[in-house]
């Protein structure tokens, strides 16, 4: 996803962003070197250096800052975006438990009833293709146990 235009609200105190899915906004609160009374946004762009995926803004005292499209993903609670983070963790369980496990692949590839290139691309952190279900079952073959934690916010 590629971040389309982007365009700061002074009295909101929020910078607003659009992409191909929609609109997300990020407030001033939430930048590591956010805007003041006194220190203004002078100038703020899609940043093509970082290939279109994120802001960078320079404050009227010089100072220079970039958020990259994650930071806006993460604050609106995009589901998309919550999902591969969660296929993420998810994997990077997989692949701890699965040297303590003491199991060979050729039995969890057996358990699972799937091929070695199919496990290969479940323990793969940069495939987001694969279902949360497939993750949860090669868990359980594991022996690890999955507890969903809800925050109330």
């Amino acid at each position: 996803m590629k971040i389309k235009n982007v365009k700061v609200d002074n009295r909101k105190k929020n910078i607003f962003i659009s992409t191909s899915k929609g609109e997300y906004s990020l407030p001033f609160a939430k930048l590591l070197n956010g805007p003041t009374q006194d220190n203004k946004i002078d100038e703020i762009y899609v940043d093509r250096e970082l290939g279109n995926e994120a802001v960078t803004y320079i404050l009227e005292s010089g100072d220079e800052d970039s958020i990259h499209l994650d930071v806006f993903l993460d604050f609106n609670k995009e589901p998309d975006f919550l999902k591969k983070i969660f296929l993420f963790k998810l994997t990077e369980k997989a692949q701890k438990s699965l040297k303590t496990s003491g199991l060979s692949k050729n039995e969890i590839c057996r358990r699972l009833k799937t091929s070695p290139s199919q496990l290969a691309r479940l323990l793969d952190q940069t495939n987001d293709k694969k279902s949360v279900d497939k993750m949860l079952e090669l868990l359980a073959v594991l022996g690890v146990s999955v507890e969903p934690e809800f925050d109330v916010a």
